[in-house]
């Protein structure tokens, strides 16, 4: 019985995977509205998971604000009008607070700052994959393959700590935090990501050291943002951040490697790939 039971979860968690792949690489490869409407969804029930995993620690963020802020950056994101980022994150941090001072709900300092972070962390940092999407320049067309090939360096991520972690894991990498994750899983990981990115690199055209790096820089924060989202769970008491996903838990959950990552990989992109701005600045300074 348990044998026919766990035959079942893993079906589920199979189909449900291959349904979430398949929507998000035909979303990616349209790119637009397509991408933006994946986007929405995703910070929709991630938001909503987020307040719920916050509740439960005892803190109150307003999942209006959250939401309102995230509609905002997302048109902003969408017409990459990048100008106003810091003016729409001022704005919604001063709502935040009026939302606070009239609500008048205990405790006032945490459910201002919960707030902040839950658009930043549910809505800000994700949306960022539509301006890498967006990407441009000379030389590369759209910034579809780097999207793969970060899409691909987390993958590898998952698939290289997990077989590594089996065979060779010994030593913790954050015990108090996931007690499963080790350090042997978490090179094995690297390996693995870092592979996968040149090979990706060379088909589109990138310098493999370049590759290399973003491959590297992938595989680092996809496991950051996991034990960061675990981190989150664990101080508020939860197991998994939702059951939206058949087998996968919350959106918190499937998305966790990408939030630190999107915003890394687009800037690594932006400073390093598509111009010299960088190189530049550091040229000026001597």
């Amino acid at each position: 019985m348990d044998e026919t039971k766990g035959l079942n979860k893993n079906a589920t968690r199979m189909l449900t995977g291959f349904i979430m792949g398949t929507i998000t690489m035909g979303c990616i490869m349209l790119g637009g509205v397509a991408l933006l409407l994946l986007l929405a969804l995703v910070i929709f029930f991630a938001s909503k998971e987020y307040v719920k995993i916050l509740e439960h620690k005892g803190f109150y963020p307003s999942l209006k604000i959250i939401l309102l802020a995230g509609a905002i950056l997302a048109g902003i994101t969408f017409f990459e009008r990048t100008d106003f980022v810091a003016g729409a994150l001022t704005f919604c941090s001063f709502a935040s607070f009026l939302w606070v001072l009239f609500k008048g709900r205990q405790p006032y300092i945490a459910n201002v700052a919960t707030t902040i972070l839950g658009f930043v962390y549910c809505a800000y940092f994700p949306l960022q994959l539509q301006l890498l999407r967006d990407m441009h320049s000379a030389q590369y067309h759209d910034g579809l393959g780097f999207v793969v090939m970060m899409f691909t360096a987390v993958l590898l991520t998952d698939v290289g700590c997990y077989y590594a972690g089996t065979k060779f894991g010994k030593h913790k990498l954050a015990p108090v935090v996931s007690p499963n994750k080790t350090i042997e899983g978490s090179i094995g990981g690297i390996i693995c990501a870092v592979l996968g990115a040149v090979l990706v690199g060379y088909v589109i055209g990138v310098q493999w050291y370049l590759s290399a790096i973003a491959g590297l820089l992938c595989t680092v924060f996809a496991q950051i943002g996991d034990l960061c989202e675990s981190l989150i769970k664990r101080d508020a008491g939860v197991k998994d951040s939702g059951n939206s996903l058949p087998g996968h838990g919350g959106f918190l959950d499937r998305t966790d490697s990408f939030v630190f990552t999107i915003p890394v990989m687009y800037y690594f992109c932006k400073y390093f790939i598509f111009s010299n701005d960088i190189a530049e600045f550091v040229k000026g300074l001597f």
